[in-house]
């Protein structure tokens, strides 16, 4: 498939926000009836930074038909709004708000994954892992966020953060690789000879180029993608990991920031890659492109 920035843009920035706002509910459990003016400082700008995101998802998905599917992010956005306001004028909301957005958090995942797990031609995406995904890379990412937010102004509540981030990074490493390993044992399930009805053993293409070659086949060679790949997996899992083994991640808002920023460039290539590799049957037509 084309990767569409749009969708990359989308995907990634609400699962930072999705993820951001989850690791503020786990802070606030250990907080309400006695936050301290500090703690509630990080949950108010934590949930406007969790806001910006989800908007700038938003934002970016405007050029997209496929982000039109993602209907639970408008009564997502406003809950976190509701939430971060509550906090900020001490309305004793957070109970309801936060279950209200924990559940339409994980509901926003699966809707998320789910516009591609409905695609069952496309082999690639159409399998449970995509959901576990999504779901374990945007809550991976919010984490490291909010592990950056808290050495800035909650150090005590930073290797909590830190910890479950390291965890999450793990686990979505795991998940992701258990994906590439599925995906590279697939095979077509139709053959150039049904893609195009002619029952021959050789079939040649002497031309090439269309519309359908833009749409669905990315044009770069298969050693770019490879690269892109490994790139994804050092960004999105190793270095980020060993940043949070280290523990300056905790300790330093800086460093802890840097994880962040790295991690997130590794799941944009993640995301590109994720669509790249989606091999949809028209291509077989197409084959000189593909």
């Amino acid at each position: 498939m084309n990767p569409a920035f749009s969708v990359i843009f989308l995907t990634t920035l609400i699962g930072a926000g999705q993820g951001l706002f989850l690791a503020l509910v786990a802070v606030e459990c250990g907080l309400i009836g006695s936050a301290p003016a500090t703690g509630t400082a990080l949950l108010v700008r934590g949930d406007a930074i969790a806001l910006l995101l989800l908007v700038a998802g938003l934002i970016a998905s405007r050029t997209s038909w496929l982000s039109r599917e993602v209907i639970v992010l408008p009564a997502f956005m406003v809950v976190v709004a509701l939430h971060g306001w509550g906090h900020y004028a001490g309305v004793n909301l957070a109970s309801a708000l936060s279950i209200s957005g924990v559940v339409l958090c994980f509901a926003l995942f699966y809707i998320t994954a789910m516009n591609y797990v409905c695609i069952k031609f496309l082999q690639e995406w159409a399998t449970p892992l995509t959901i576990v995904n999504y779901t374990l890379l945007g809550c991976a990412s919010g984490f490291t966020l909010a592990t950056a937010l808290a050495a800035a102004m909650e150090p005590t509540l930073a290797p909590f953060m830190a910890r479950w981030a390291l965890v999450l990074t793990l686990a979505a490493a795991a998940s992701r690789i258990t994906s590439l390993v599925r995906n590279a044992g697939l095979r077509p399930k139709s053959t150039l000879q049904s893609a195009i009805g002619i029952q021959h053993p050789r079939i040649v293409q002497k031309s090439q180029g269309s519309f359908n070659t833009r749409e669905f086949f990315h044009g770069k060679t298969r050693q770019a993608v490879q690269g892109v790949k490994w790139g994804f997996l050092m960004l999105a899992f190793a270095i980020p990991v060993l940043l949070l083994t280290g523990g300056g991640a905790e300790r330093s808002p800086a460093i802890a920031g840097l994880t962040f920023v790295i991690q997130y460039v590794g799941l944009l290539a993640e995301r590109w890659f994720f669509f790249a590799q989606a091999r949809h049957p028209q291509n077989l037509y197409y084959q000189a492109a593909s």
